[in-house]
């Protein structure tokens, strides 16, 4: 098979046949890379074939699948962490090899070397056409806000630090505060790698977000706010998600008006990010509580839907309904198409690289709960779904952290803090 080669590092080629893998082990190659959607067509031998052939030839396999009109910032870093990261040269492939060269020139226009305007002679140079990324730089040089995304691996979520690039001012988004089930141990090793990259850039935080208290992880607002002096915010309903969990850990001290935060957001109510105008979603199903919070041209989505490939949240939590979360997507469809939609989590199907970012019209056209269905077929789908899903591992040790917006409990008399841990809480949970 032809191969291109563009670094003593990296060379691209089109879709290689299965019997070509061996060869490109031969030749050296120490790593494939798959930048090709599953079942783009039927000759591609897909991904559970590919990757088998490449593991018995001995090469390392990465899964980072992309079309034109979906490479995101998060496609382009794990490119390049596939590269660097390999023991020796990598052999990238789409169906031309053409997405794959845009990866890799595109992470070298946001490293700094190369210029935006030089990509099309670039991909002439070797024999491809980039016009694809060239309107990627395109439609992305103007777009406010800047998103940074921290993917958290123990937990599978996503953290955000957004930022108006005019005025430094920035929100930290559903941080994690880390915490090991096993150990009882927490740390700070998320959140610090956020406060890294905000003194890195010169930020200045303004809002600490959280969209719901969430089953998975700790938040870390409130130590982010001991070490900002920035303001908490949630949605307002989280009242109701305090007083349900309240009965469930028999917790007459909580109290239960959200006075944890600094401030609790009604549905449609405005704010400002800097200079960039933003609103609230009340957004229900997957909790009680759960807020969109649109932010310039991007929606913070949290568990309503995930990338189109892993379909949407569960809906089956206490005070959960695949109803109310059916008309909440429909309220965050109805944002322009060209909407940037973050999600909470990402749980890389396939095991492609993790992905957090897509638009309205992407989950319109390709999220397989969505595309096709009404609202009954949606329950339907949603609640036999949800069925046959454990709990989260942490989601009693989290809640009772959570609906204190980050706050571990107090220290008792020998200096140790204890969580509470009721037994048989959750009727009819799947082992």
């Amino acid at each position: 098979m032809q191969t291109v080669k563009i670094t003593d590092r990296l060379s691209v080629s089109a879709q290689p046949q299965l019997s070509d893998i061996s060869d490109l082990a031969r030749a050296g190659f120490s790593a494939l890379v798959n930048a090709r959607p599953d079942q783009e067509d039927a000759a591609q031998p897909g991904i559970v074939a590919e990757r088998q052939v490449a593991c018995d030839a001995g090469l390392g396999y990465r899964y980072i699948p992309v079309t034109g009109a979906t490479i995101t910032e998060a496609d382009i870093r794990a490119f390049q962490s596939a590269v660097v990261n390999a023991n020796g040269p990598v052999i990238a492939h789409c169906k031309s090899g053409a997405r794959a060269l845009a990866l890799y020139a595109l992470g070298e226009v946001l490293d700094g070397r190369m210029k935006a305007d030089d990509v099309l002679a670039f991909g002439k140079q070797h024999g491809l056409d980039l016009s694809m990324a060239a309107n990627w730089l395109v439609r992305n040089a103007g777009r406010k806000p800047q998103v940074k995304a921290f993917f958290e691996p123990r937990t599978f979520s996503v953290q955000y630090v957004v930022s108006d690039p005019e005025t430094k001012m920035c929100a930290i988004i559903d941080p994690v505060l880390d915490f090991d089930e096993k150990s009882g141990s927490t740390a700070t090793t998320s959140a610090d790698a956020i406060l890294a990259y905000i003194a890195e850039q010169g930020l200045t935080v303004e809002w600490i977000l959280d969209t719901h208290p969430h089953a998975d992880h700790f938040s870390a607002a409130q130590y982010l706010k001991q070490k900002t002096g920035a303001p908490t915010a949630i949605g307002e309903h989280v009242v109701d998600v305090q007083k349900l969990w309240k009965g469930i850990y028999n917790w007459p001290e909580l109290k239960t008006d959200g006075s944890q935060w600094d401030r609790l957001f009604a549905h449609g109510e405005r704010f400002r990010l800097g200079n960039i105008d933003a609103h609230v979603l009340f957004s229900p199903g997957h909790t009680l509580a759960s807020v969109t919070y649109v932010i310039g041209d991007a929606a913070f989505i949290h568990d309503t839907m995930f990338m189109p490939d892993s379909g949407t949240a569960r809906a089956d939590f206490p005070g959960g309904s695949a109803q109310a979360l059916w008309r909440s997507i429909q309220g965050i469809l109805a944002l322009p198409d060209e909407t940037r939609l973050f999600t909470g989590h990402d749980y890389q199907p396939n095991g492609r690289a993790p992905r957090w970012e897509s638009t309205v019209a992407e989950q319109k056209r390709s999220n397989p709960h969505i595309a096709g269905q009404d609202e009954v077929s949606f329950v339907k789908l949603r609640e036999a779904r949800d069925r046959t899903l454990p709990m989260p591992k942490l989601i009693l040790h989290a809640l009772q952290v959570n609906v204190q917006a980050g706050r571990l409990p107090e220290p008792e008399a020998n200096g140790r803090r204890y969580l509470k841990f009721p037994l048989d809480a959750l009727e009819g949970a799947v082992w």
